[in-house]
């Protein structure tokens, strides 16, 4: 008897349905085709115990189990509910009448529980494009794959709970979640605030500015001055995400394995904070099995790199091609895999080795052969694609002491999503522009150009600290961006 299911491979955000081909005539052999991984291929002994445990035999026979499209790699574990439902119904265990209705996703342990599995997401999105009537997954993937309306999500427990539904014997709904609820709800829930942070009024400034326009920013400043404890306030006063945005984003995760246990979408904006020994594959993405990296988790939020100097120099320079281009592609032998990284790029770092170098309050020990040599750990086209600088001083006793809180992140979040909105008008006409760092050049002579006297400010300027062209662009991107939040 010849059956098919069906289920989805991930490559990169994209995923291709895979057809499920089981035909089992009189013999004694099971055979595997279709481009199938190790993972895949050990599924036979986790489908074997997992039928006795519940009270299935595994058909003695002759079983040849086909994955459709032969040419796409099968990785993970996630075959394991559509190979088992499949051998099952073509053995007669199952009506096969309804099984060309659904498709179905999951790992099966040995106990015969359906354990999670990455890329629940897009396999959702691709089962309603493809007009499924619904989608099985398990249990901890349900909230997940549920915030994909217009087709029905049943988490299950148990193989049997599968089985059971196909043969009718157990009657189950579908999950629905109230999306925007679910969205809405915790987009202003941050624990941290600017309100506690005293003095540095002109890096909040900046920061402000920064977010104001999507720009990216460094801060330089001795040990224990606050560049951390700013980096991880600025995602409180970026503008919410926007629920395209949040399903792009949320994606990333789901392809990643990093959404949490019973998550939908993710409602705030992304603040990754990478270790200095992070490798080029952990940070910008790849490996044997192409998974996204540390830019592209930080998608649509922050990247904030602590202690830029400490950072490999081979690893900081692979930055310098997603910054331009905002996406990532990892190329193979056989195929190419493209993930998003449209994110904010935060720094920061010390002046030099010991810390102090020009603090008033400590003396500097480094020798200028020392501080040369730290600082050109970061290249200049890195350096000049970090659009506004800023050094940092430590905050006197005097700022220290207040007890008078500073301004909230609430009232800065309310003046850049003023300024974002003016930039998403301005803008509404070019695809995939929305924020002034994103400008290109014909853009900046359109919406940047300044008049005569600002004009011979920026020559002077050029002249005298020799900035290059891409420099001169950034200063009028972050010149439209103060102008954009003073109206």
């Amino acid at each position: 008897m010849l059956v098919k299911t069906y289920c989805a491979a991930v490559n990169g955000l994209e995923a291709t349905i895979v057809t499920i081909e089981v035909s089992i005539t009189r013999g004694t052999f099971y055979h595997l085709t279709g481009l199938a991984d190790e993972a895949v291929r050990e599924s036979h002994d986790r489908i074997v115990a997992a039928l006795l445990n519940n009270g299935y035999k595994f058909p003695v026979a002759d079983i040849t189990v086909n994955m459709a499209p032969a040419d796409i790699r099968k990785e993970g574990s996630g075959y394991d509910l559509p190979l088992a439902i499949g051998i099952l119904a073509a053995n007669g265990n199952i009506k096969s009448d309804s099984l060309n209705d659904y498709m179905l996703i999951g790992e099966l342990g040995l106990d015969g529980k359906l354990q999670p599995v990455r890329g629940a997401l897009p396999i959702a999105i691709k089962a309603r494009a493809e007009h499924y009537k619904g989608l099985i997954v398990p249990k901890q993937n349900i909230k997940e794959a549920a915030v994909v309306n217009n087709i029905n999500v049943y988490g299950m427990e148990n193989i049997v709970d599968v089985i059971n539904f196909f043969n009718g014997e157990q009657n189950f709904e579908p999950t629905v979640i109230d999306t925007r609820k679910e969205f809405y709800e915790h987009q202003s829930e941050f624990e941290f605030d600017f309100s506690d942070v005293r003095g540095q009024e002109n890096v909040k400034r900046a920061l402000e500015v920064a977010a104001a326009g999507g720009h990216n920013l460094a801060m330089i400043g001795p040990p224990g001055s606050g560049k951390s404890m700013m980096a991880k306030r600025l995602p409180s006063i970026l503008p919410p995400l926007s629920l395209a945005e949040s399903l792009e984003t949320t994606q990333v995760h789901s392809v990643a394995g990093k959404l949490g246990k019973n998550m939908s979408l993710i409602s705030q904006r992304p603040f990754r904070s990478p270790h200095h020994t992070i490798s080029q594959v952990a940070l910008v993405g790849g490996g044997i099995n192409p998974q996204p990296g540390e830019i592209s988790l930080a998608h649509n939020g922050v990247l904030f790199a602590d202690e830029l100097p400490e950072f490999s120099k081979s690893t900081l320079e692979v930055l310098r091609q997603p910054l331009e281009d905002r996406k990532i592609t990892i190329s193979r032998a056989k195929y190419t895999v493209e993930f998003p990284c449209s994110f904010m790029f935060v720094a920061s770092m010390n002046p030099c080795p010991c810390g102090y170098y020009g603090d008033p309050t400590h003396h500097c020990v480094c020798t200028p052969g020392q501080i040369q040599h730290y600082m050109n750990k970061i290249s200049g086209p890195l350096l000049d694609r970090i659009d506004i600088q800023i050094e940092i001083s430590p905050v006197p006793f005097k700022d220290i002491s207040k007890t008078a809180q500073g301004e909230s992140s609430k009232d800065i979040r309310k003046r850049v999503i003023k300024a974002r909105k003016r930039q998403e008008e301005r803008y509404k006409d070019y695809k995939g522009v929305h924020c002034n760092a994103q400008m290109s050049e014909r853009m900046i002579h359109q919406f940047a150009e300044p008049d005569s006297q600002g004009m011979e400010l920026l020559r002077m300027a050029m002249e005298r600290f020799n900035l290059s062209a891409r420099a001169y662009n950034r200063i009028l991107k972050v010149a439209r961006t103060i102008a954009d939040l003073e109206d």
